[in-house]
Parts: C-alpha cells; structure tokens; sequence
C-alpha cells in the first residue's frame, strides 16, 4: 500500500509542474528557461514536462486545471518566495485530494493528515 504522500508525490505533483509548464509557455509565451527559473526546476525537467515524458499519466478536470493556470498566472505576475510557491504547491494539491482524484485512482490511500491539520477551517 502507497501512503497518500507517495501517491501525491510520485504522479500528482509532477503532473501538476507539467501543466504550470505548458500553461506558462503556450499560453503566456515563456521560455523554458524562464519557467525553470519560476519553478525551481532545470531546464530539462521543464523540457520533459512539456514533451510529455514526465507528468503526463494523471488528466485533470477542468475545474482542477483552472486552479493550475490561476496559479500559473500568480507565478508569472508576482516575486513570490520558495515559501509561497511551495505553499501555492501544496493548495493545489490539496484541491486535487478534495475533488476525489485521489479516491479513483488510489482507492486505499486516505487524505494527508498533515494537509488536514494545516487546513485553516
């Protein structure tokens, strides 16, 4: 059995850098330099996202990609700190647990409990 994190971290969180990464560049023009620079991330990384060599097993719906460009488009209009973008990270991955992603494709992995306890209700 997968613990909700691995789940999140070996398919979610890839898929979600690679829609940041195609959003970032088909929609607002950058470059794969500029993306890598905003996200953290080598060139090559963000290469193999946008190829589809990485993070493509996970399809989103439409509600989920709409919060990924908002973010997206947070990313490329404000300096945010590592702190902030790991934080916009972590409310994305958050609203993929809480639209039952998680429940269809790893039935037996529960919510993160640390995400619930930092879920300020």
């Amino acid at each position: 059995m997968k613990t909700t994190c691995e789940v999140m971290v070996q398919k979610v969180l890839p898929a979600i850098r690679a829609e940041l990464s195609r959003t970032m560049i088909f929609e607002y023009g950058c470059t794969q330099q500029d993306v890598a620079d905003i996200l953290e991330l080598s060139r090559a990384a963000v290469s193999q996202y946008v190829s589809e060599k990485r993070g493509a097993e996970v399809g989103f719906s439409e509600e989920t990609q709409s919060e990924i460009r908002k973010f997206a488009s947070v990313l490329l209009s404000r300096g945010l700190s590592s702190q902030e973008k790991a934080k916009g990270m972590c409310e994305i991955c958050s609203f993929v647990q809480k639209s039952g992603w998680l429940y269809r494709n790893a039935p037996e992995a529960k919510p993160c409990i640390i995400c619930e306890d930092m879920d300020p209700k």
